[in-house]
């Protein structure tokens, strides 16, 4: 892979992915400051992508965390599309209404 194959625009991306309808959807998004690289907030379009990259998107009524697997060539039918990436278990934050505290339900030794 060339230097220039190594990396991709985001909103095309997110479009071969089909996590958006159409690119100028996607476009939107990273403009408007929905999605994430690499836990940092995306403020262009142009943003580049590579294999490795793990974003955070909202995707119906949920957030998506997805790692990049393939940067792709096309928009391609959805087992295609799904191929391009692999969903990354999102960890847990942690309740902090009872940090450092025993939840109520518990018992204190």
């Amino acid at each position: 892979m060339s230097q220039a194959e190594s990396s991709r625009r985001l909103d095309q991306w997110l479009w071969f992915a089909r996590f958006c309808k159409s690119r100028s959807i996607a476009t939107a998004y990273c403009t408007k400051r929905r999605v994430r690289v690499n836990s940092r907030a995306v403020k262009r379009a142009s943003q580049p992508v590579r294999v490795g990259d793990v974003l955070t998107l909202p995707f119906r009524r949920d957030i998506a965390v997805v790692r990049v697997i393939d940067l792709g060539t096309r928009r391609g039918p959805a087992r295609e599309a799904s191929s391009l990436y692999e969903h990354v278990e999102a960890a847990a934050p942690e309740d902090k209404k009872f940090h450092g505290v025993a939840a109520p339900h518990t018992a204190l030794s």
